[in-house]
C-alpha cells in the first residue's frame, strides 16, 4: 500500500509519454497489479473508518482509466491520473457528498464536498447561506484553517435576489462546494484519514442541508 503513490506516478509518467492503445495493452497487467489492485484495497480498507467518521455507510468507487474520446478530437485515450472516492450514503439526502483521493503526475490530493449541486440542493444551499451564514462561513473558515482550499465559485456575481455585499457572498456564488489540498508526508492511510477528519465538517454541513 505504501508504494501506491510512487508506483502510480511512475506508471502515469510513462503513460503520459506514450498515451496509445499499444502501450496500454502492453502494460495493462502492470496497471492491474500495481495501481488497480492496491487502489481497490485502499477503498475497502478505509471504508469502515470513514463510516465511523461520517456516521453513515459509504460506497467506494475507483474511476476508470479510460477517457471518453467520442466527442473530443485529439484527447488522449487514457487518463494520466488515478482517482477514487467514497460517497456517503443517506436515503434522506437530496445529494450525498464525497471524500476523494487522487494521484496525478506530480501531486497527491485529497478533498471533500459536492462538485455540482442539483436544482433542489442549490436552492437549499442558497437558503442556508442566506439564513445561517455565520455557521456556514465558520465551517468554511475551519476547513481553510486546516490547510485546504475551497474551489472558486462558479458565478462571478452574487445571484438575485441577494445583495452583492451579502455576508455569504462567496457561498452564494457557488454552484457546488469542494475543498481540496495536497496530502502531507507520512503513512498513506493515516494521512488520508487525518485529512478526511479535517474535511468532515464540510461534508457534515452539506449533508445537513441535503437532508433538510
Amino acid at each position: 500500500m505504501e508504494t501506491l503513490v510512487s508506483d502510480a506516478q511512475r506508471f502515469l509518467l510513462a503513460l503520459d509519454a506514450d498515451n496509445t492503445r499499444d502501450w496500454w495493452l502492453a502494460h495493462k497487467a502492470e496497471y492491474d497489479a500495481r495501481l488497480k489492485s492496491p487502489a481497490l484495497a485502499l477503498l475497502e480498507g478505509l471504508s469502515p473508518a470513514l463510516e465511523s467518521l461520517a456516521g453513515l455507510p459509504v460506497t467506494g468507487k475507483l474511476f476508470r482509466p479510460y477517457n471518453d474520446v467520442r466527442f473530443a478530437k485529439g484527447k488522449p485515450p487514457y487518463k494520466t491520473h488515478l482517482h477514487m472516492m467514497w460517497q456517503i450514503q443517506d436515503d434522506d439526502a437530496k445529494q450525498a457528498p464525497v471524500f476523494f483521493f487522487g494521484i496525478d503526475l506530480a501531486r497527491v490530493t485529497v478533498g471533500a464536498g459536492l462538485m455540482m449541486f442539483e436544482k433542489d440542493m442549490l436552492a437549499d444551499w442558497r437558503l442556508f447561506a442566506d439564513q445561517d451564514h455565520k455557521r456556514m462561513n465558520g465551517v468554511m473558515d475551519q476547513v481553510e484553517d486546516a490547510g485546504f482550499t475551497l474551489w472558486e465559485p462558479a458565478l462571478k456575481r452574487v445571484p438575485p435576489p441577494y445583495p452583492a455585499d451579502h455576508p455569504a457572498a462567496r457561498l452564494l456564488r457557488m454552484k457546488g462546494c469542494v475543498a481540496s489540498g495536497p496530502l502531507p508526508d507520512g503513512p498513506l492511510e493515516k494521512r488520508i484519514l487525518a485529512a478526511f477528519s479535517d474535511l468532515q465538517p464540510l461534508n457534515a454541513v452539506l449533508l445537513s442541508i441535503a437532508s433538510a
